[in-house]
């Protein structure tokens, strides 16, 4: 199994991560001469890295496994040559009209770097005519040349439209040209290069004199991983060594574990202790800028191979420790789940292609990794292959070194196929409020917010319809089944915003931003709204909820989360006058939950459910889309034993869907509360409306739907039912024997005891004493414990608000002594049982545990 970045944490501080990176020309023998001949060698190996890892080798080029991925380079260079051929006035490209679209600007160099990779390609077994052709390079630096004179080069014009194309997206294509076709430009336009160096820097603007700046909020995680590669290649084809090591210690920062209690330069964004990963200082990120960061660094890795700027593998170790903690809790059958995805959600690709960007680096990192390390890597990527429902087509892979290793990693039958942890585990990333609870028949991920997380994130047209998808909202995903069909782009634009699983929301209609302001964000300058301005960030693009409690307690494969849910901070600030008279808020509905997640069930308490404006609320247990020939079922029981089908309002003991099609169920228990109601319907509607830029592809769906709905003025109420992956209706009958129990479910306590795994767990939200079964806890906390068959309990204790510096609770019973206890953890005698008291002092959410026998 790989290092664990737990325990990497204390090994690699600050500190001594900026060690790793040391000035090459320091470290050269020899006097100045021999220093200067070191650095040249350096630069030219860093240079050839680069190619390799983007245009291949003659060896791995050569290999069967790669002629997809040549032949595509050779086709989408041939394709670019002709919209070059056909562009019309100001064009560089047909289509591509330049002058105030900076899309446009950013795929005019995009396709001028895809015409030099295809030069640069060694052909393999199938010549493509492209490789080494000078005309074709020098028709690259032509349009170089003519881009700069006239859209780029003079910086008074530029900066347009988004800032991410001006200071990472157009020098990140900028830059692999200017290594890819080093010597054509050193033979045809030697000046070119500095003069596209220069300006790159006079457009980093959100830095501080043409560099990075560390204390910039846009120069932070991923994007910083962006702009430190772009100039570390920038430094090797100026011969400029400074800027390489500034540019490396600048992107080592982000190696670091984020302590939100020491804080550098600001920076909430990267991962966090508990594998949690930010970006956007409060959006849960690692399935789309996660995975950025993740491909980044392996790149550098193998371009600084052999040049001297590293000086161990610690940078390996980390970034590993990544994939393990990171990452792999949240792929399930190679399919990377959508509650870490931010804005990206609403795009066309799916969990499988996200993984495979997942699938490359691991590749890359097991190459660079030793011993146990690389055979579990690898392994991992062998079980990634096994356990996917769609086969990965390594042609989409960035690199034809990678696509060769990963064949070879495959056909490698002494690589024993295995996950990076274990089949059963809960994951509690408390970090980033999210939850993933893993069975070998089913994952179940879980998307949370606070005062510390965002409820969502909306940008640039993506994500139209945002509003509740940290408000609870959950992906119970199938083991077995093709996730496309399930959930991914077709779930998000088949089911309505407000009827998510696992949601409670105000039944009304609201509109988006494009529909509210006319643009993509709301425009207010002299009230400091702007496209990229933290006003905008704050209360458009990603809002924090408002209440501090989300989070949960984990003990061992069990765990329980709890959330009250909030309005936002744009309505908190609406409501105090502090925001413009036409900007549009949305309250939220009323709701205190708590998952409890076992086996073969996850339990769900709902108490306070309603609307203090008098609103309908719908609160929707569970939602789940089909194609339309899909043969469903809908079987249950009423409360008093007599079978029921169909759709319809009942008061129902159990329901099972089930998709004969599929091979697919799911069970719902009811344990209390109004009876549910059960929909069935064929939807369709167009994949533009979640994203403008998506094509309008119409999707029909079948939508089943299992609801509670509370009429306008009804009073808060409370429920409390259970989710049962892939059950048989016998399974579901015997719930009648209550194995379940719910011991409390109000806004002050829920608890439920499951008698059969003899565990006992509660959330408590308010100040007070709040008992339940054996337990008590004074004031806001989360408990689980677990009887042992010798007698004892091992017990798990957190802080969800991450505001309180000790939870105490008290196990009534018999005396018992601490067997094993975590640090924080004091274990003493009360009359009747025994405290524990939990120092929760700056340990983010994180789980204290103790045995006791």
């Amino acid at each position: 199994m790989p290092l664990s970045r737990r325990a990497l944490v204390s090994t690699l501080p600050a500190a001594g991560l900026a060690a790793m990176a040391l000035p090459l020309r320091a470290r050269a023998a020899g006097g100045p001469a021999a220093a200067g001949e070191a650095t040249g060698a350096a630069h030219t190996r860093l240079i050839d890295n680069t190619v390799a890892v983007f245009a291949g080798t003659r060896e791995t080029n050569a290999r069967p496994e790669v002629r997809a991925k040549l032949a595509s380079i050779a086709a989408t260079a041939r394709s670019r040559l002709t919209a070059m051929d056909r562009a019309g006035q100001g064009e560089l490209f047909q289509g591509l009209a330049l002058g105030t679209s900076d899309p446009n600007l950013v795929a005019s160099f995009q396709y001028l770097y895809e015409i030099a990779l295809a030069t640069r390609t060694p052909d393999g077994g199938t010549p493509s005519g492209l490789h080494g052709d000078t005309g074709v390079q020098r028709r690259v630096i032509d349009g170089l040349i003519w881009l700069h004179e006239h859209y780029y080069g003079d910086q008074s014009k530029g900066y347009y439209g988004n800032w991410f194309t001006w200071e990472i997206g157009i020098s990140t294509h900028v830059s692999k040209t200017l290594a890819l076709l080093a010597d054509e430009l050193a033979a045809y336009r030697p000046d070119l290069t500095a003069t596209y160096v220069a300006s790159m820097d006079a457009y980093l603007r959100n830095g501080k004199n043409g560099d990075v700046d560390l204390d910039s909020r846009f120069h932070t995680g991923a994007n910083l991983a962006d702009i430190t590669t772009n100039r570390i290649l920038q430094g090797a084809v100026l011969g400029d060594d400074a800027r390489i090591t500034k540019a490396l210690a600048d992107q080592l920062t982000i190696l670091a574990t984020i302590d939100p209690y020491d804080l550098r330069h600001g920076v909430t964004d990267g991962f966090y202790a508990d594998g949690s990963f930010i970006q956007h200082a409060s959006v849960a990120y690692t399935g789309s800028y996660g995975k950025g960061l993740l491909t980044r660094a392996v790149q550098t890795v193998k371009m600084l191979v052999g040049t001297g700027y590293t000086t161990d593998d610690q940078l390996v170790r980390v970034v590993q420790g990544w994939v393990v903690d990171g990452f792999a809790p949240l792929i399930f059958e190679g399919w990377l789940m959508e509650i870490v995805k931010g804005r990206g959600v609403s795009r066309p690709a799916t969990g499988y292609a996200d993984a495979a960007e997942v699938v490359e680096a691991v590749v890359g990192l097991s190459a660079h990794a030793t011993g146990a390390d690389a055979t579990a890597l690898k392994g991992y990527v062998a079980y990634l292959r096994h356990t996917s429902k769609a086969t990965l087509d390594p042609s989409v892979f960035v690199s034809p070194v990678s696509i060769a290793a990963y064949a070879d990693i495959l056909a490698d039958s002494s690589i024993p196929a295995s996950d990076l942890g274990p089949a059963e585990r809960h994951v509690a990333f408390n970090a980033m409020d999210r939850t993933v609870h893993r069975r070998p028949g089913y994952a179940f991920a879980l998307a949370r917010s606070s005062s510390r997380i965002s409820r969502y994130e909306y940008m640039s047209g993506e994500n139209l319809m945002p509003w509740f998808q940290g408000d609870g909202a959950h992906h119970l995903y199938l083991s077995g089944q093709d996730q496309t069909q399930a959930f991914g782009i077709d779930y998000l634009t088949t089911v309505p915003p407000q009827r998510l699983a696992g949601v409670t929301a105000p039944v009304e209609t609201r509109r988006t931003v494009p529909e509210l302001y006319g643009t993509l964000w709301y425009d207010n300058p002299e009230r400091g709204f702007t496209s990229s301005s933290e006003a905008q960030n704050t209360y458009v693009y990603f809002p924090r909820s408002t209440h501090p409690f989300s989070g949960g307690a984990a003990l061992g494969p069990y765990g329980v989360a709890g959330l009250v849910q909030s309005d936002d901070v744009a309505y908190a600030a609406k409501q105090a006058g502090g925001l413009p008279e036409d900007f549009m808020v949305y309250r939220n509905a009323d709701a205190t939950k708590s998952w409890f997640l076992f086996d073969d069930e996850i339990v769900v308490l709902a108490a306070g459910v309603g609307d203090a404006a008098g609103r309908a609320v719908t609160t929707t247990l569970d939602t789940r889309i089909a194609a339309p020939s899909d043969a469903l079922t809908l079987t249950g029981r009423l409360r008093g034993g007599a079978p029921w089908s169909g759709t319809g309002t009942a008061s129902l003991a159990w329901l099972r869907y089930a998709n004969a099609t599929r091979a697919a169920s799911v069970g719902y228990v009811f344990l209390d509360g109004p009876p549910p109601t059960v929909t069935l319907d064929t939807v369709t509607r167009s994949r533009r409306a979640v994203r403008l830029t998506n094509p309008d592809f119409p999707v029909t769906k079948q939508l089943f739907a299992v609801t509670v709905d509370r009429a306008a003025g009804a009073p808060h109420t409370s429920m409390a039912y259970a989710l049962v992956p892939n059950a048989t209706e016998r399974q579901l009958g015997g719930y009648a024997r209550r194995p379940l129990a719910v011991l409390a479910n109000t806004t002050r306590l829920q608890a439920i005891a499951h008698r059969g795994l003899r565990i006992t767990a509660l959330n408590a939200f308010a100040p007070g004493t709040h008992r339940a079964g054996r337990l008590s806890v004074r004031g806001p906390g989360s408990v689980i414990l677990r009887e042992t068959q010798d007698g004892g309990v091992a017990v798990a204790v957190s802080d969800p608000t991450t505001e309180r510096g000790m939870v105490s609770v008290v196990i009534r019973g018999r005396r018992m002594r601490a067997v094993a206890a975590d640090d924080g953890v004091r274990v003493g005698r009360v009359p009747g049982g025994i405290r524990i008291v939990v120092t929760t002092r700056h340990a983010y959410g994180r789980s204290f545990t103790a045995t006791l026998r």
